[in-house]
């Protein structure tokens, strides 16, 4: 055999080897597919309830609030069952949208006029998370979580500068003065600066007047706390911002007295969509990949600010 042949035998292996581990790939995806979505379908099955179970449903709002669908369904549900005889709400959040954060406040304070609602904050709890919290009837903290942030804010970033090196221009066809209100590619003027200060000005009373009466203090007391400014758990308690110093454990022990329990309960979680939490989980595994990568060649990244 000349050296010609060998070679293209070795080409024509290597061919091979490549489709057979393609395939092999393939298969074992597949495979691993099919596990997965056997797996999600049998923990699909309930178990049933009796109706005078001693449950408590945990809503656990994390992370930045940014909407509000998903969280009253959950409360819909907890309404719903009479199994569930008091909610704890987690809170680990550092803020987010005002309607989101004044929805969740008022359905909460709604459904603990028929099922106890006790807020437990964690490490982090402040502006529409504190929101959240004072829409239950006692709100639970670390002596170290970070609540209260009462206060809002709105951060408008202004690139004409960069535009216009960029030699890009941009036309603006508006039917009324303030139709383009906070734009990216200007300066504000003082006529829309003022419109801005206005609704956040009023934004901010709603936000006051809420915790005043959520936690029965004087509107002119909030006054005072409310340019902002952070606490820590113990500084809460001593403002009355918060009802007790308390873990997660705690929050259980106090929910199940204010819902008169008598023993040990079961805590109930609600269940996500599993088809959904299988797409969110590759999602989150392609992201972690793409962050690996990035996180290679950059030295650090910058940890962006919570919004309010």
């Amino acid at each position: 055999m000349n050296q010609a042949q060998e070679t293209n035998q070795k080409q024509h292996g290597n061919t091979f080897l490549i489709v057979l581990a393609t395939i092999g790939g393939l298969t074992l995806l597949g495979l691993l597919s099919i596990f997965a979505l056997f797996f999600f379908a049998f923990n699909s099955f309930k178990k049933p309830v009796l109706p005078n179970a001693n449950r408590i449903g945990v809503l656990e709002v994390k992370g930045i609030l940014d909407g509000s669908d998903d969280y009253l369904k959950y409360i819909r549900q907890f309404q719903k069952d009479d199994s569930i005889k008091a909610v704890i709400v987690r809170i680990d959040c550092p803020g987010g949208a005002v309607g989101a954060s004044q929805e969740l406040y008022s359905e909460l304070k709604s459904l603990d006029k028929t099922k106890p609602v006790i807020a437990s904050l964690g490490n982090l709890a402040a502006s529409g998370g504190y929101y959240t919290a004072i829409g239950a009837r006692k709100i639970l903290s670390n002596p170290g979580t970070i609540t209260g942030s009462i206060g809002v804010i709105m951060k408008l970033p202004n690139v004409g500068t960069m535009l216009e090196k960029l030699g890009i221009k941009l036309d603006v066809i508006k039917s009324g003065a303030l139709k383009d209100l906070g734009p990216m590619t200007r300066d504000l003027t003082p006529e829309e600066k003022a419109v801005i200060e206005s609704v956040m000005h009023d934004i901010h009373r709603q936000f006051i007047a809420a915790v005043a009466e959520s936690r029965k203090l004087p509107l002119e007391q909030v006054e005072t706390l409310a340019d902002g400014r952070i606490f820590s758990g113990n500084q809460a308690l001593e403002l009355k911002l918060i009802d007790h110093i308390g873990n997660f454990n705690e929050a259980i022990r106090i929910t199940s007295k204010e819902a008169g329990l008598t023993s040990e309960p079961e805590l109930f979680y609600p269940q996500k969509d599993r088809f959904m939490s299988f797409k969110q989980l590759l999602e989150e595994e392609g992201a972690n990949t793409l962050s690996s990568i990035v996180n290679h060649f950059l030295l650090k990244q910058t940890t962006p600010q919570p919004i309010s």
